[in-house]
């Protein structure tokens, strides 16, 4: 088992993460690639106190990016989307 501040390496902040969460009390967070679900929902449980209802996970395909005449690849990631119990919040801060 996995060091639960290992786990999560950084939260997705957009506008489409911040509408999911006012509509749905789901926030989005970048993972490490091997960890499953039931590890992500223990990193967020223990990293800000809340309880996780569900856990949904994909692998975001990295994109093929030209600069000039020389092209390469960006790094595939695995993206989490957490919901929480109805009562519990994330605060993050911006810029942090």
């Amino acid at each position: 088992m996995r060091d639960p501040n290992d786990v999560i390496v950084r939260p997705i902040l957009t506008e489409k993460m911040t509408n999911l969460k006012e509509l749905a009390n789901q926030y989005a967070f970048e993972v490490i690639r091997p960890a499953n679900k039931i590890e992500i929902k223990n990193a967020v449980e223990h990293r800000f106190n809340v309880t996780v209802t569900g856990v949904k996970t994909m692998i975001v395909r990295g994109k093929v990016r030209k600069m000039g005449r020389f092209e390469g690849k960006r790094a595939q990631w695995k993206k989490a989307i957490v919901t929480l119990v109805k009562d519990d919040e994330i605060e993050f801060v911006a810029g942090a």
